[in-house]
């Protein structure tokens, strides 16, 4: 009972009144900015998946010490390795950038050969080798994958709902993805494969969160007859919120645990999600929603169209 009392709690947060959209804009564009600027200067800090190089998983019998590996593998030459737990604590991937001088079976004989000096028994699981060209056209592919959604998902709400609201839409989808790419570059955290996925994710995400919140404002403009755009606005976005939290919280609880307790493989593939979860549930509300609003959006923009001699019809059919 409790929950449904909350559930149908009245909120009046004025979302949507100028001075807020103006505070709204000022965060956004100041983290669009450093997104920006941070992709120009420092770029994407790409893993091996977009780089190339050679991946190594091998098995121990007893449960391996990472830290032990990535000292032995070092004092190897190869300080570059990224080395993590796979699966169980006794398999182990070891990721090594691209060395040019070395073919990819000598490559992995000699990190075998590093990790069995100290006489532990190991067994070589697999090894792959990811050329350059592979890489940059994963680069090239993953750009235009991003691309294409955008443009796809702008021709799909332009259908379904008026071009006011696919402009908001998709501005807001250019400034989730901008601002959670702007924090992996920022912070130069591996950009790879999984975080890629992620990104697309987040894009399915928060244009879900903001057809909720459109669909609710159609709906309003066409109930309430006197109410001002701004006031339709912010009371469909009250009527959504509770929707919007308690799935954003839930969501967000799930992610979490991946971030914590999933391991290396997929920490990264986890942060762009909790990135894009907070981020995505803001601009439902202070991107798409404001946008639409300041482009002028009306009742009469979403009024249907009436037939031409629809009028003279229902004439002829009166008594």
């Amino acid at each position: 009972m409790a929950i449904l009392r909350f559930n149908q709690t009245n909120f009046n947060f004025r979302f949507l009144e100028p001075h807020n959209i103006k505070k709204a804009m000022v965060v956004s564009a100041t983290l669009i900015l450093i997104s920006i600027g941070s992709l120009i200067v420092q770029g994407l800090n790409f893993g091996l998946d977009f780089t190339g190089g050679t991946l190594v998983e091998v098995g121990y019998e007893q449960a391996a010490d990472l830290e032990k590996i990535r000292a032995q593998l070092s004092a190897g030459g190869y300080a570059d390795a990224v080395v993590q737990h796979f699966g169980t604590d006794k398999e182990v991937l070891i990721r090594l950038g691209v060395h040019a001088d070395k073919k990819n079976d000598v490559l992995s004989n000699e990190v075998l050969a590093l990790l069995r000096a100290d006489g532990a028994t190991i067994k070589m699981r697999r090894a792959e080798f990811v050329g350059p060209q592979v890489g940059k056209e994963l680069v090239e592919d993953g750009g235009l994958a991003i691309l294409y959604t955008l443009i796809g998902l702008l021709i799909y709400v332009t259908l379904r709902f008026e071009k006011r609201f696919s402009v908001g839409a998709v501005v807001a989808l250019v400034h989730d993805s901008l601002i959670t790419l702007g924090f992996f570059s920022l912070f130069q955290w591996e950009f790879d494969l999984t975080v890629l996925a992620a990104v697309l994710a987040i894009i399915g995400y928060s244009l879900n969160d903001t057809i909720v919140v459109f669909d609710r404002i159609r709906d309003n403009f066409l109930k309430l007859r006197k109410g001002t755009p701004t006031e339709v606005m912010n009371i469909s976005i009250n009527q959504t919120l509770i929707r919007t939290l308690v799935t954003s919280i839930t969501t967000l609880l799930v992610v979490l645990a991946l971030f914590f307790l999933g391991g290396e493989l997929i920490h990264n593939f986890a942060a762009a999600l909790i990135i894009g979860i907070i981020v995505g549930t803001y601009s439902s509300i202070y991107v798409a929603s404001a946008i639409t609003l300041k482009l002028g959006l009306t009742k009469l923009d979403l009024m249907p169209v009436e037939k031409e001699g629809e009028d003279m019809d229902d004439l002829e059919q009166m008594p």
